[in-house]
Formats: C-alpha cells, structure tokens, sequence
C-alpha cells in the first residue's frame, strides 16, 4: 500500500469515526456523515458489489479479485474507525441514561426533531397526496411506538434483526440506526453490552449477542441495500414523507420524563435497590414507581438546554454539509 493511499485508508478510518460517532446518538445519521465527507457513494457502491459475483470469488479461492471486488481496503478502514467510535462512547451513553436519563432524552428528542424537519424542508411544492403520506407515516410511528412492550425480546433471534433492521437505516442520510433500535427496544441493552466488554465485564454471552448483531447487520445491508436503492430512485418522495412522518410520530418513545422506572432509579439509588432485590408483581411495582416519581426532579430547564443543544448540533452539521458539498461543486 502506497504513502498516498495508507493516508487515503487513515482518512477513511477517521471518516468512520465520526460516522460511528453519530450512528451512536439517535437522530444523528451515519450516513449524513458520510454523505458529508464526500464518501457516501463510494460507501453504497462498495455494499452494493458485495453479490454473487463477489461470493462466487470468495468461495473459489480468489481472494485478492474478491477484496478488490468489494473495495476491503475501504470497507475495512471505515468500518475499524465506526468501531473504534462505538466502543468509545458506548460507556459514555451508558452512564448518561442510567443518571442523566432526562436531560439525555431531552437531548435526543432535540436531535430526532431537527431531523424530521430537514428532511421535511427537502420537499418542495407540496401537494394532498404528500400530506396522506405524511400523515400516514406519523400514524404508524405512534402506533408502533405506543403498541410495542417497553422491553423486547432479548433472544438471539431479535438481536438479529434488530441489526438487520437498524443498519438499513444507518446508510440512508437523515435516518439514524440507533434511532431505530429505540424504538425497538434495543438501544440501552446493546450499548450496555458494548460498555460491559469495554470495561472488562463482559461475559461470553455478550460477546455472542454482539456477534450476533454484527451479523444481522452484514445479512441486512446485503439483503435490503439494493431495495433501498430501488425504492428511493423510484418512489424518492413518498419514502422521505413516510419516513419523516414516522419520525415524527416515534417522537411519544423518546419524550424525556415518558420512562419514569428510569427516572427514579436515576434519582433514588434506594428505590432502583428496592425494585432489583425484591421480587414484586407489575402493580406493586408501578405503585412503588409512582410513589417515588412524586418526589422526582423533573429537570425542566435542562431539559429545554438540552433539547436545544440537540436542534442546533443538527443545523450546524447541515450546514456544515451544504458548506462542504458548494466547495465541492465550485471546484
């Protein structure tokens, strides 16, 4: 590998670093981050030559014609820095859910809110159908966001598609994977996970759940990467509005004081011990919770602080990004 292409892979690797980054924060796209440092194409191009072209190579023996098929060296340089990131700040995450909850939620809301509105203010000349799409997209949000149980299922099985589903997302610019694992229940458990093996508690089964993430990701971007492609170059419009609509409406899972259980155990270590050490029953407990929450602090004014500072990180990366891509055009 020569001087200019380990500094062109090194690029790529803090690229993914940043992606990684905002792939951790619901509301932040990854592929927002790509888009914006000029490697998104390259990023959707490289998934998409993962084919049976590729396979057949992979499984005669070609290894350099396979690597060279996929772009590796690209694709392992930005995936190490995406990882790099994630392990990072999975702690951090950890620790800010477990006693910051409010003002942590607040900040995400902030985020997922801007989102919505950028992607929004991409359609132009609106018209009724726009509006039904919309309208329907915020419908299915709060309807699965409202229908689904607290806490999913966490067998193998839904780890999977949890990460086949998320990592759909991950590569549509706007759309954030790690939002879309709130709402399926599985951001806290597997940014937990990810901070146990970080901190040197992890046990093999985190390891196996990890694993098995990774690889409903890999079975998810190859499975559904080319239906994304297809669906947005030929229903672009009604896609951003459903999407934007479901945005929207999934905002009911991340409203700030909406996880009381979360809240008093962030505020009232004796009840978080209470509730894990002593067997009780959903209305004991919810009792016991409402009690508690009484005499909680909402938080409100660094709530709004922090909701704030999540709508102006959003404006200043897409402003960064129209920056970015009008330097681009002029050159």
């Amino acid at each position: 590998m020569g001087n200019k292409n380990a500094r062109h892979y090194l690029m790529t690797a803090v690229k993914g670093i940043c992606m990684g980054a905002a792939d951790v924060i619901p509301g932040v796209s990854g592929g927002t981050i790509a888009f914006m440092t000029g490697i998104y194409e390259e990023l959707v191009g490289s998934i998409n030559a993962i084919n049976m072209t590729a396979v057949r190579l992979l499984f005669k023996g070609k290894f350099r014609q396979f690597w060279t098929q996929i772009n590796g060296n690209f694709l392992i340089s930005l995936i190490g820095g995406i990882l790099i990131s994630i392990l990072s700040l999975a702690k951090l995450m950890q620790y800010l859910l477990n006693f910051h909850p409010i003002q942590t939620w607040a900040f995400f809301f902030g985020l997922i809110v801007a989102s919505s509105f950028f992607i929004l203010k991409g359609v132009k000349g609106w018209k009724f159908m726009d509006f039904i799409q919309l309208v329907f997209g915020i419908i299915l949000g709060v309807v699965i966001c409202t229908l689904s149980p607290t806490r999913t299922p966490d067998g193998l099985w839904f780890i999977f598609i949890s990460g086949a589903i998320a990592i759909c997302a991950m590569i549509l610019p706007g759309i954030s994977g790690s939002f879309i694992l709130l709402i399926l229940g599985k951001y806290e458990y597997l940014m937990g996970k990810i901070a146990d093996i970080v901190s040197g508690k992890g046990e093999i089964m985190d390891f196996v759940i990890l694993i098995t993430f990774a690889l409903g990701a890999v079975v998810g971007i190859i499975a559904f990467s080319k239906f994304l492609h297809w669906l947005l170059s030929k229903y672009h419009r009604p896609t951003l509005l459903v999407l934007a609509g479901f945005i929207i409406g999934s905002l009911v899972k991340v409203w700030p004081w909406s996880n009381r259980l979360d809240i008093v155990c962030s505020q009232f270590p004796e009840a978080a011990a209470l509730l894990e050490a002593t067997p009780m029953d959903k209305a004991l407990q919810d009792g016991l919770v409402e009690t508690f929450y009484a005499r909680t602090d909402p938080h409100i004014a660094g709530a709004i602080a922090f909701a704030l500072t999540g709508l102006a990180l959003v404006f200043i990366i897409e402003a960064a990004s129209k920056i970015i891509q009008k330097k681009r055009e002029t050159r």
